[in-house]
């Protein structure tokens, strides 16, 4: 291979992913560790902002308060069952 055409860091990440995880060296797992950051859908350019859906209000709930326990429906009651009998 041509050392002195820069690799492209996908292509590095398959060559490294390719040693078995016993031969890799500290400093393989370091540059792996460090393309995956890097690669990952939520550091790519043009991805959207990481928390953008929570800081904004979700549609329709402009009008209500701020929850609290009040706002949420009462829970199912728990009836236990009737023991079985037992016939001698």
């Amino acid at each position: 291979m041509d050392e002195s055409q820069p690799i492209s860091p996908r292509a590095r990440l398959q060559q490294l992913l390719a040693i078995p995880d016993r031969q890799r060296t500290d400093a393989e797992w370091d540059e792996l560790n460090e393309l995956e950051i890097m690669l990952a859908a939520g550091n790519r350019p043009g991805a959207p902002e990481q928390n953008a859906r929570w800081n904004r209000p979700a549609p329709g709930n402009q009008g209500k308060p701020a929850g609290g326990q009040h706002d949420r429906r009462p829970g199912k009651r728990f009836h236990p069952r009737p023991q079985k009998r037992h016939t001698p």
